[in-house]
């Protein structure tokens, strides 16, 4: 590789890093403060969550590491605090601040896989029913009209219900974060199938399309390779709203007791345990919980609306 080439690598990276900075996109999200408090938060709760078995003081998922003499004890700033526990403990003596951590961590997992599968599902069942059109469309759509007649908890809780039937109390132990994986995606898959329809509805008559098909390539090649790239804006807007309501979801779902099991809490599992003892005192086992969900689902809330308006060019 001649001097010339290698000087001209750096340049080029240089260049898209620059024209990267200066995208319509990036200058939008300069342009709103708020937004960029948002993104914060949310960067830094997910980092959080993702690096909690380094950076909680304990894990509370571990019974070796717990002491029931160490149960109810107030945030480190009251009287009664130990400096151990900067948000004091809960029931079992875990420290509420490494338990938000974990916790954190199963709301966003379940939320991401969640969302990931309702896209995947939704804009499948989009593009076919966008691309073919006739009774398959209308087939899927009116299953589509059906599901959006019942609110997306009531669907999930359904779904629950019958897993825990089919499995049994033992066996469901091992499977409920598929479980609420499924009944969560399987709650919000709609959206983007309509969303999805739509737009390839008006893009299948453009030229593009036509061309693909004159040079013989089939149905799944144009809806995947070629239409998918054109209708994936408003999907991704989408997704980011639809995650702070599967964290709520999710969280709605460990709180009335059909969601994460206690040994491994989510963050509406905590706010179901602490309710148990807000009235006694103990209120910060529920209030720090529920005040860490509420900022993710409004950062994430906010991220989603300023990502809808950036893309839609009539609002530029």
């Amino acid at each position: 590789m001649s001097e010339q080439t290698l000087t001209q690598v750096p340049a080029r990276r240089s260049s898209r890093l620059k024209n990267a900075l200066d995208s319509d996109l990036i200058y939008s999200l300069r342009k709103s403060p708020l937004t960029m408090v948002a993104a914060v938060v949310t960067l830094v709760l997910v980092l959080s969550a993702v690096f909690a078995p380094w950076i909680a003081p304990q894990n509370p998922y571990d019974p070796s590491s717990l002491s029931i003499m160490d149960s109810f004890y107030p945030p480190a700033w009251e009287a009664d605090g130990d400096p151990r526990f900067l948000l004091g403990t809960d029931d079992q003596g875990r420290g509420l601040l490494s338990t938000i951590l974990y916790g954190m961590r199963t709301s966003l997992a379940v939320g991401f896989a969640s969302v990931i599968f309702a896209m995947v599902l939704g804009v499948t069942l989009g593009l076919v029913a966008g691309y073919f059109g006739g009774k398959t469309d209308s087939i899927i759509m009116r299953i589509a009209d059906v599901q959006l007649t019942f609110p997306a908890i009531l669907i999930a809780l359904l779904i629950d219900g019958v897993a825990r039937g089919l499995a049994g109390s033992h066996a469901y132990d091992e499977i409920v974060f598929g479980v609420l994986i499924l009944s969560i995606g399987l709650s919000f898959w709609v959206q983007y199938a309509r969303t999805v329809r739509g737009s390839v509805i008006v893009e299948a008559n453009k030229e593009y399309v036509l061309a693909a098909r004159l040079i013989g390539l089939g149905p799944i090649t144009i809806m995947f390779r070629h239409v998918l790239p054109n209708v994936l804006g408003p999907v991704l807007v989408i997704a980011t709203i639809n995650l702070a309501l599967a964290i709520i979801t999710e969280a709605t779902l460990s709180f009335l007791g059909v969601g994460a099991p206690l040994t491994q809490p989510s963050l509406g599992t905590l706010i179901r345990v602490g309710n148990d003892f807000l009235f006694s005192g103990e209120w910060w086992i529920t209030i720090f919980p529920g005040v860490t969900l509420a900022v993710l689902a409004l950062a994430v809330n906010l991220l989603g609306d300023w990502l809808r308006d950036a893309l839609n060019p009539k609002l530029r």
